[in-house]
């Protein structure tokens, strides 16, 4: 809801291959993978005096987070409640190179008003094409170099669904040719060359609690098969790719389906912790007769909110409603270490030795992972009310707060 690298020959080299994306590219939600890892960067030990400002531009509200591809950085936004709006910049530069919009506007129920009723999914981008999902449950795709529209698929019009009550939160993500999404009436599977729909499936109900996912799937192989593994506002679901047929589902307690964090991957174990709910480590397996099983190994008490978490090794590192980090062991869920409060919200990154966390306050921490305590490094003011995303293009740190969108470099 609502870095930083120098990389190896080969990758700066890929960076200037015509059609070919540089493995640095911050190109969808959390990251080239999904999972806020960049195990092939290399990132200075400070912040202050080593970080600068390269440029910035201001924009209406957004909590989508921005993203790069090919030397382009796109981001989004909301203007006057009325109307959507996606810009593509070059990213060193700060020169626009093309920008859209279109009508697209909602407001959200009076208590979650402090939440703002601007756009909240991050976009994806591969090749020729970009998808954003705006906040009336439309998925739009433009082409990257030009902005102009390929096709557009509204969920409510074109399958039925509801309007989530809350806006679309879910981060399209794009496999190959074609697109999945979680729409506020069901998980889809939507062809990239023309929106559309493969198959649709966990259809939710109507209800304001259950439609609509806050949640964003990933890929995974779990028991030797390539799946998606999905977040709905109930339940922990592994899904086939080619049929969209449940393979697996484990209920999840949360409270009023805020059940809103990507789910982390460890072999064939799956991490989740729900708002109001615990913090869950499962094992998935499959049979020799091809009946899937899930197996809790621990639960504990931890509770997420809106931050999804990052895993290091034998750590996962958490930032939770009671707005403290913790670090719990993947293997017992023990609880390592748990910090003094911050804000409400951690967006993190991680290059294996180093995390760069971004409060929703906008101060950016820099932190060296320990399985003791918090060991923070250094920490800079970079925005403020930063709810989006943070994204690292090679030697650039991007951070869109709710006015603007900003690029930093490492000196």
């Amino acid at each position: 809801m609502r870095f930083t690298s120098f990389s190896g020959a080969l990758l700066a080299l890929s960076a200037f291959l015509p059609g070919t994306a540089s493995a640095a590219d911050w190109n969808q939600w959390r990251g080239p993978n999904r999972d806020s890892q960049l195990s092939e960067s290399e990132w200075p030990d400070a912040l202050n005096g080593r970080m600068e400002l390269l440029w910035e531009k201001p924009h209406a509200p957004s909590y989508s987070g921005p993203i790069t591809q090919d030397g382009i950085v796109f981001t989004t936004e909301t203007i006057g409640k009325k109307t959507e709006k996606v810009t593509a910049y070059n990213v060193k530069t700060g020169e626009m190179v093309w920008e859209k919009e279109w009508p697209g506007a909602m407001a959200v129920p009076f208590f979650a008003a402090s939440n703002g009723d601007w756009i909240r999914s991050t976009p994806a981008v591969s090749g020729d094409k970009l998808l954003i999902l705006g906040m009336r449950d439309v998925l739009v795709c433009l082409d990257t170099k030009t902005g102009n529209e390929n096709w557009r698929l509204d969920f409510p019009s074109k399958t039925g669904s509801p309007l989530p009550a809350f806006g679309a939160v879910c981060s399209p993500l794009i496999d190959g040719d074609v697109a999945y999404v979680q729409s506020g009436g069901a998980l889809v599977k939507v062809s990239m060359a023309d929106g559309k729909v493969l198959w649709s499936s966990l259809e939710d109900t109507k209800g304001m609690m259950s439609s609509g996912s806050f949640s964003s799937p990933v890929i995974a192989t779990l028991a030797e098969q390539r799946q998606l593994v999905v977040q709905t506002r109930q339940a922990l679901c592994g899904v086939d790719l080619e049929s969209g047929k449940l393979l697996w589902q484990q209920p999840i307690e949360s409270f009023r389906g805020m059940n809103i964090l990507t789910p982390v991957i460890k072999g064939n174990r799956v991490f989740n912790t729900a708002h109001s709910g615990k913090a869950q480590l499962f094992e998935i397996a499959k049979s020799d007769d091809g009946e899937w099983s899930v197996d809790e190994i621990w639960s504990q008490k931890s509770q997420g909110y809106m931050s999804s978490p990052v895993l290091i090794g034998d750590t996962i590192y958490l930032h939770q409603k009671n707005q403290r980090a913790t670090a719990l062991g993947t293997e017992d869920g023990e609880i390592r270490w748990t910090s003094s409060p911050f804000g409400k919200y951690w967006s993190m990154a991680t290059n294996g030795q180093k995390i760069l966390a971004l409060d929703n306050s906008g101060e950016l921490l820099l932190v060296t992972p320990s399985s003791i305590e918090l060991e923070i490094d250094d920490r800079m003011k970079v925005a403020d009310d930063a709810w989006a995303h943070i994204a690292i293009q090679d030697d650039l740190v991007i951070v869109r707060d709710l006015k603007a969108l900003k690029v930093y470099q490492w000196k």
